[in-house]
């Protein structure tokens, strides 16, 4: 134990000034691990729709095709189409 009043707050503040820090670090890298996480899982969102939309558009290109082949305008035979909702596209 220290005699002097310096070193009687010096010893006595140090532990809160301790686990302050170590708390600051705690909380520091779960936001930083927050943020990394949510970064990531931005950007598999991001190529999961890219995909989705690609695989529209060749299924879009793919029934324009078939309309063509067929003869017919594509709006009568349309019995097999549906969103990913499970709704009726018109």
């Amino acid at each position: 134990m220290p005699e002097s009043l310096a070193g009687a707050i010096v010893f006595s503040v140090t532990p809160t000034i301790l686990v302050g820090l170590i708390f600051w670090f705690i909380v520091r890298a779960l936001l930083r691990s927050d943020r990394t996480e949510r970064a990531a899982y931005a950007k598999v969102e991001a190529e999961e729709r890219a995909r989705a939309e690609a695989e529209e558009r060749a299924e879009s290109r793919e029934l324009s095709g078939r309309a063509g082949v067929t003869g017919t305008s594509g709006l009568s035979d349309r019995s097999d189409l549906s969103d990913r909702s499970g709704r009726r596209t018109v």
